[in-house]
């Protein structure tokens, strides 16, 4: 399996959201999570786009505009960003489209991954945004 890139920086900028809605610190522009979170702001701005357009977050324009959680972060799991963000937990082509497989009616290996595949989909269903904020280290919430 490979995460995109763009799920990573997703994951993190709606921890950030998380954090400072806890602050309440909301609006929050794409400027300040891309400085605390080391991310590219151009590549952020897209990412948070898809993020709206996928429901998780609201965005309000203007000087005082910038991005908020939807919804409360335990109801956003890692599932939903995958999905939003385009990411697959797919480990082989063939899992996702038996034509990709020459081997398939065949194939010895295809249950172990199919079934390595459901538990990695089970694990990133049942943990949310505000799990991974729960996980945050005192030090790390110091330093932003």
């Amino acid at each position: 399996m490979h995460v995109p890139i763009q799920v990573d920086y997703g994951i993190r900028a709606l921890v950030d959201l998380a954090e400072r809605r806890a602050a309440g610190e909301v609006p929050v522009r794409t400027s300040a999570i891309a400085h605390r979170q080391g991310v590219p702001e151009p590549f952020l701005a897209r990412v948070m786009l898809n993020l709206r357009n996928g429901g998780m977050i609201v965005s309000v324009r203007g000087p005082q505009g910038g991005h908020a959680l939807a919804t409360d972060p335990a109801t956003i799991s890692m599932a939903m960003v995958m999905d939003c963000l385009g990411g697959s937990t797919s480990l082989l082509a063939c899992l996702e489209d038996k034509n990709n497989c020459d081997q398939w009616s065949g194939c010895t290996q295809k249950e172990v991954w199919s079934i390595v595949e459901e538990a990695i989909r089970a694990v990133l269903a049942a943990t949310s945004i505000n799990d991974l904020v729960k996980k945050l280290r005192p030090e790390a919430l110091q330093a932003k």
